[in-house]
């Protein structure tokens, strides 16, 4: 199982035990038959482009403290995924931004805290100077030919290539 699972039930206290359910490896209750569904979390970002460069920030903590990434982060509980990427935005690298479209989405299994789908968004800038903050230990524009190679997540990396075929096809 990605991510870390109940042992035990959150509604009775009993033990949970692995059980084949709906085609999958699931934990469930011996007592009251609770099913943890272990679902992924939805995480959302922002693509920023100026001047033939895309915008990336260097992770501050780990996972994977040191690498680089699209700002983005975890969709916080009564929050929405456009809302979180502009929050993400402006926590990592102090700039307001306007989300003018959904990039993609993409499912992660590399990160060891949990599964992840990645909600992407293009954006254009409207305020803000360039400083890192928040999780983020440095924040920087890359032209998209010459992208650092310690990129955190494979979703990240993946996304990277669809906004460089995009952009070499002029639809960015």
């Amino acid at each position: 199982m990605i991510g870390k699972s109940y042992v035990f039930c959150p509604l009775c206290g009993k033990r949970l035990v692995e059980r084949e359910l709906e085609h999958q490896t699931r934990m469930v209750c011996s007592s009251c038959e609770f099913v943890h569904y272990c679902n992924p979390v939805p995480a959302a970002g922002v693509i920023l482009i100026e001047n033939n460069g895309v915008l990336l920030v260097r992770r501050k903590f780990e996972p994977r403290a040191g690498m680089w990434t699209l700002p983005a982060g975890f969709v916080e509980a009564r929050e929405d995924a456009p809302s979180c990427a502009v929050r993400e935005m402006k926590e990592e690298t102090n700039l307001d931004v306007d989300l003018t479209r959904l990039f993609n989405v993409y499912s992660a299994f590399d990160d060891p805290r949990t599964a992840v789908v990645l909600i992407l968004y293009v954006a254009r800038r409207t305020g803000g100077e360039l400083r890192c903050g928040d999780d983020a230990s440095e924040a920087k524009f890359f032209e998209l030919r010459a992208l650092p190679a310690e990129i955190a997540f494979l979703a990240h990396r993946m996304a990277l290539s669809d906004v460089y075929k995009q952009y070499e096809a002029g639809l960015l």
